[in-house]
């Protein structure tokens, strides 16, 4: 199952398992509103499942949908996709607060998750962990930082590594210096090495997303925050690091390509060849490092203090963020004004410790609500 086959990682997906035909079935894909999109990847894919998201898109959906192919609607379709018999894994890479409950339904039947979502485990990752323990399921990131981290982790005890090194290309604004006021949108969305979605790529330019990283990070190889670092690295080669206890430094290296990171979770434990490009040294170079200048990117402070804090405040950060950035993408904000947003939102919360689900949503209900109020004083 792909559920976000439209986005980003959904294509690149299904590049992967076009370059793999004898090693994978696509069983089901999920959008949120592009219909019409998904029924197109499903008859090429020969897919009999299709979930949409937005009811009036379904109704569309079901209407144009022919060979077969079922359409599901709504949050229960999504729910209902994922638990298809005969699925074996579920591709997560649904933007936002609607891929947390498709997820923990995986992990609650036992079906293994690829995860290229960063809130399900920002949001909700004593929840997501407790899931997949119970059931034995197994938790593949997808995200190019964690499946580098995972990939240098594999099979090493935890007494042997000291930290953890997510490295961020640092977006457009990290190797000048920039008047935050007078950023554009189109700047903010120039992205020098990822093709990514638009949320993705302000996230990339603010550091947001590697705050949320860190988060994901912590849950994924349950390590504390003071063992997780970023460094910048703007040629996005080296996708991230481990440090071990007597000082050496494991990296996985590839080229700027997603295909890398989820041909990876889709195949492992096994390495296959996929057709992607390999990695010339000799033409490339220099690997530049350095690390990232707090003061300009507040946004990964607000992480970490939102990740120290715990209960529902990593999800009011989250959804602070996106009703922020949604606003400077509509130029409503300026590009300062998102972590502004973020950090008054969060000053404002009386975080709860020890949350269950619904205190999440409840969180992220009333974030979104606190910060709308904010982007408009």
């Amino acid at each position: 199952m792909i559920l976000g086959s439209t986005g980003s990682i959904g294509r690149s997906a299904l590049r992967v398992v076009q370059a793999l035909p004898e090693r994978f079935r696509v069983l089901g894909l999920a959008v949120h509103r592009q219909g019409e999109e998904a029924l197109r990847q499903a008859h090429e894919f020969h897919a009999p499942f299709v979930a949409v998201a937005d009811s009036s898109a379904a109704r569309r959906a079901a209407a144009a949908a022919r060979g077969g192919v079922r359409v599901l609607a709504g949050a229960e379709g999504l729910l209902e996709l994922v638990a298809q018999p005969g699925t074996d894994l579920v591709l997560a890479a649904i933007v936002g607060m609607a891929g947390l409950p498709p997820v923990l339904r995986a992990l609650e039947l036992g079906v293994d998750v690829a995860l290229a979502t960063k809130e399900t485990l920002v949001v909700a990752g004593a929840q997501v962990m407790a899931a997949r323990r119970r059931s034995g399921a197994r938790l593949l990131p997808v995200d190019s930082e964690h499946s580098a981290i995972f990939q240098c982790l594999e099979g090493r005890p935890a007494d042997h590594v000291r930290k953890l090194i997510l490295t961020a290309s640092g977006g457009p604004f990290a190797g000048r210096p920039v008047d935050w006021n007078t950023v554009t949108v189109d700047a903010a969305l120039r992205h020098p090495r990822w093709n990514m979605g638009r949320k993705v790529t302000v996230d990339s330019a603010t550091m947001m997303n590697k705050g949320l990283e860190i988060i994901e990070a912590r849950w994924l190889f349950d390590v504390g925050l003071d063992r997780i670092e970023v460094m910048l690295h703007p040629e996005s080669i080296v996708h991230s690091m481990v440090e071990l206890t007597d000082g050496s430094l494991l990296a996985q290296l590839s080229v700027s390509d997603m295909r890398f990171a989820i041909q990876y979770a889709l195949t492992w434990p096994h390495r296959v060849d996929g057709q992607l490009p390999p990695l010339d040294l000799a033409r490339l170079g220099a690997l530049h490092f350095s690390l990232p200048d707090a003061q300009r990117f507040p946004c990964l402070a607000l992480a970490r203090a939102a990740a120290r804090a715990g209960g529902t405040l990593p999800a009011v950060l989250n959804a602070a963020n996106e009703v922020a950035v949604e606003a400077f993408l509509a130029n409503r904000l300026p590009f300062a004004g998102i972590w502004r947003v973020v950090e008054e939102t969060m000053a404002a919360h009386p975080s709860r410790s020890n949350p269950e689900l619904a205190d999440i949503m409840e969180a992220d209900r009333w974030a979104r609500a606190a910060a709308r109020e904010r982007v408009g004083h």
